[in-house]
């Protein structure tokens, strides 16, 4: 039964049904030329904004709060692993690591807590202020002449409507009132517009109301000659969770003549259809999206997984579904194309993998959740994980797509002028291979004090050397000139400790840290707090940027710690196991991402371990 709202929704449609397109969608220049065509007082009735905001439609009105620290000032969270080959000095079992995940999202924390604590006496008269502004839902249904004073008490704004239903939603209001709202709506202007009825469709869906999704849908397949993406994958999301899923299907077909549906739109599906033993179109479907160059998400993998241990008796599994074979090598698809493309399941999915793994009773599967030592050994099984570092294939790939897309790319005069480069090419030429690369000014100014930047640095210069590495310093020229910050007899030190070039002070130093690094050959190591995100960005493929990635884990070291003229300097250690969905014959290794504050340039430090019992 519908709502006493959409009852008299329904009353004042019904007279114009002969009028309004019933359950078919058209392309958006068949849309404008229908509506057109229509009797004034028709399209008034349920409209769409003659400019429509395409922020505000669909699932965009859902709050996002995966919101992720990414300051790269500071590092300050534990992490695992130490490089087994390097000298540098480096703290022992699990020490402090920037690709450790979380360590971003807990960095930016404490800086947030630092700047509260400067300013807590100190609270801007602006938020106030807005506070104060800010419209506030009622805590009950209205009638329509209390909505009619509260609209005149807010400014009698034309679209108080439209704010207050995005406040209801915001607020988590009850259902009830703003069903009132679009009573009142309906009775004072005779019209509900697209807009409207779309943003309560979203508090509809949200709010998981979907017997009134039922009725929002009925209304506006009949009011509108058609339907864009949000309304589409609103209606998509609150069906797939239904008995009536399988009208999701029938919306997503549609929705693929006019738009590209969204990956979510084919989760959600998906998801359906596996819930409900409609393997086949399933994965069908899953084809489907591939086909079409979509990225599947975890939320389609966690239900492709949980669906297959389902049992299917109850449900009437179709004659034509795949053999078990088949499923399997389907499933351990996924976990190759987790693996190509490193992709890291999160917890629930991690544990819908190990529970399909122990339901195949011919293999005898055993999984653990577990951690790997710093030198790369599962703690579970004992068993050995890969190396961080390149193949000799690998590491010469690497590097002539670096070259080619970053270090010579089409924006190097941006970073250097070509003449600049070819003197900075026979500089190394000329030079021994070097140990460890150096970024000077960036490593200068770990001090936040002015005057200590040459100081830093040679600290840092100095423990390097006193590893006995050969060291080469890129810098900039305006170091050499003596100045508070630039001590000349620390500048003089650090030129009789290490070779050094001077870049012109407009030049970026990162193309000539990498290019000097990888020429160097795969043992040269580089000194930076700069995690390189642009410089791998520039990369062309997901392949390259993946290969970079693993060598700047392999590659990268991070200072940790104080830095003091005179004391011993110690850097992050670098791991000596890549962390990636790994196999062999009777094993997998399935590092899962157990945080909800990962960055992208950091790696999960728990495993998932699945063993065959021989």
């Amino acid at each position: 039964m519908g709502s006493t709202l959409i009852l008299k929704v329904r009353i004042f449609l019904k007279p114009l049904t002969p009028f309004l397109n019933q359950g078919k969608l058209y392309t958006p220049i068949a849309s404008l030329s229908k509506t057109s065509q229509l009797p004034f007082s028709v399209r008034s009735l349920c409209t769409r904004d003659s400019d429509p905001n395409p922020r505000n439609s669909g699932q965009g009105f859902v709050r996002k709060s995966a919101f992720r620290g990414r300051d790269e000032a500071f590092w300050d969270d534990d992490g695992k692993g130490k490089g087994k080959a390097f000298t540098v000095r480096q703290k022992p079992a699990f020490p402090k690591s920037v690709f450790a995940a979380g360590t971003a999202k807990r960095t930016a924390e404490m800086l947030e807590r630092k700047t509260a604590l400067a300013s807590q006496d100190d609270e801007p008269e602006e938020r106030t202020t807005l506070k104060a502004e800010r419209m506030q839902p009622p805590g009950r249904p209205l009638s329509a002449a209390a909505w009619r004073k509260l609209k005149e008490d807010n400014g009698n704004s034309e679209r108080f409507a439209i704010q207050m239903m995005h406040t209801l939603f915001n607020s988590g209001a009850h259902l009830d009132i703003a069903k009132s709202l679009l009573t009142f709506v309906a009775m004072e202007t005779g019209t509900l517009s697209y807009e409207l009825l779309l943003r309560y469709l979203t508090l509809c869906v949200s709010g998981g109301h979907d017997s009134e999704v039922y009725d929002v849908y009925d209304i506006m397949q009949g009011s509108f000659p058609s339907l864009e993406t949000g309304a589409s994958s609103l209606f998509i999301k609150s069906f797939s969770r239904t008995e009536r899923w399988r009208e999701a299907i029938n919306i997503l077909h549609d929705l693929k003549k006019v738009f590209a549906p969204s990956q979510r739109n084919y989760s959600d599906v998906i998801s359906a259809a596996m819930s409900h033993g409609d393997k086949t179109t399933a994965w069908a479907l899953y084809e489907d999206l591939q086909e079409k160059g979509l990225s599947p998400n975890q939320d389609m993998w966690d239900a492709l997984f949980k669906g297959e241990m389902q049992t299917h008796e109850d449900k009437g599994e179709q004659a034509e579904a795949m053999s078990q074979s088949e499923i399997q090598e389907r499933l351990l698809g996924i976990l190759l194309y987790m693996r190509n493309n490193q992709i890291y399941p999160r917890q629930s999915l991690a544990s819908s993998i190990k529970s399909w793994f122990e339901s195949l009773k011919q293999e005898k599967w055993t999984g653990s959740w577990t951690s790997s030592s710093p030198d790369g050994v599962c703690r579970c099984c004992g068993s050995t994980l890969e190396s961080i570092q390149l193949t000799a294939e690998e590491y010469h790939q690497l590097k002539e797509r670096v070259m080619s897309d970053v270090i010579e790319g089409r924006d190097v005069f941006k970073k250097t002028t070509p003449e600049e480069l070819e003197r900075f090419k026979a500089f190394v030429k000329k030079k021994a291979a070097f140990d460890v690369v150096v970024d000077g000014l960036n490593i200068a100014n770990l001090h936040k004090d002015r005057r200590r930047l040459s100081e830093t640095l040679l600290a840092v210069v100095s423990e390097l050397k006193h590893q006995g590495l050969n060291v080469l310093v890129l810098g900039r020229k305006h170091m050499l000139r003596p100045s508070t910050s630039w001590d000349r007899h620390h500048m003089d030190r650090i030129r009789q400790q290490a070779h050094c070039f001077f870049t012109d002070n407009i030049s970026e130093d990162d193309p000539f840290l990498l290019y000097a690094t990888l020429h160097s050959g795969d043992h040269c190591k580089f000194v930076s707090r700069d995690l390189m995100r642009d410089h791998k960005a520039c990369l062309p493929d997901g392949v390259s940027r993946r290969l970079f990635f693993k060598w700047q884990r392999g590659h990268q070291l991070v200072v940790d710690g104080p830095v003091v003229l005179g004391r011993r300097v110690r850097f992050q250690s670098v791991l000596s196991y890549d962390t990636i969905v790994q196999n062999s014959a009777d094993s997998w290794h399935l590092p899962f991402d157990d945080t909800e504050d990962r960055s992208t340039h950091e790696v999960p430090q728990r495993w998932l371990c699945l063993t065959k019992n021989i």
